[in-house]
């Protein structure tokens, strides 16, 4: 069986399992492992077939929460980022009882707009998984600039998001377009209500892939959730804005303790 990769850091008695996005690696949490480790014990994973999880090829989401569960600690909170929020939030469905909080970070439980619903149109991501064929590179990069667009420090963070992804080998063109293919067709919205642990969803106001018109949406149909979104923030909050990020992490770590 191949191996995920898997790096634990810090000695806080709370366990935190950090999921990446499309595209990326555990390399993401960088700016805000220091602050977090002294109070929690952090679980960096890169997804299969990304990062330091070579080996593994095309995934649906539930092998690849699967794969995660199979070697997450016992109870730990689980924080997912876009595509890492939908993995995070199926194993909160899957084994509750191995999920103290759930946190999802500018993620939506359905990134395809629908009728009603907005998102990512599907002929963008279709666009994306057409172009990964043609030019690999160059499709990831525009995704990555997609992702800090608007924010008054974009340049900065699209050059630490790249700087991530080039740290580590980059996933296969299969891999990237499995997950184009989670991104287009997961739909786990009405699921997601019958969650009783913790649940914050943390969004990014200027966020251009999970329109912030999704919040009041998400505050209806998920009352028994919490929602904050950075004012000044795009898709990768953690990013632009580590200090703030940090805090509602801690808020939420009291809370639960």
């Amino acid at each position: 069986m191949n191996d995920i990769g898997w790096q634990t850091k810090g000695e806080g008695n709370t366990h935190l399992v950090l999921l990446h996005g499309w595209g990326l690696n555990a390399e993401v949490w960088d700016c805000i492992t220091s602050e977090l480790s002294s109070h929690f014990t952090l679980h960096l994973v890169d997804l299969p077939g990304f990062g330091r999880s070579q080996g593994f090829g095309a995934m649906s989401l539930e092998a690849m929460t699967e794969t995660v569960l199979a070697k997450a600690p016992e109870k730990a909170v689980w924080l997912g980022w876009s595509l890492g929020g939908l993995v995070a939030s199926l194993a909160a469905l899957t084994a509750p009882e191995r999920v103290q909080a759930l946190v999802t970070v500018a993620s939506s439980p359905c990134f395809c707009a629908q009728t009603e619903w907005p998102g990512i149109k599907p002929e963008v991501l279709s666009g994306f998984q057409h172009q990964l064929s043609e030019d690999f590179q160059r499709t990831v990069e525009r995704f990555l600039a997609l992702q800090t667009m608007g924010t008054e420090s974009a340049r900065q963070d699209a050059r630490k998001l790249k700087s991530a992804v080039l740290v580590l080998p980059m996933p296969s063109a299969d891999v990237l377009n499995s997950g184009l293919e989670i991104l287009k067709t997961a739909d786990l919205r009405d699921a997601l209500t019958t969650l009783k642990m913790p649940f914050l969803r943390l969004y990014g106001h200027l966020d251009g892939l999970v329109p912030r018109k999704v919040v009041p949406l998400l505050d209806a149909l998920w009352p028994q959730s919490q929602s904050f979104v950075f004012p000044k923030a795009a898709h990768a909050p953690f990013i632009s804005h580590p200090t703030e990020f940090c805090q509602q992490l801690l808020a939420l770590r009291q809370a639960i303790l």
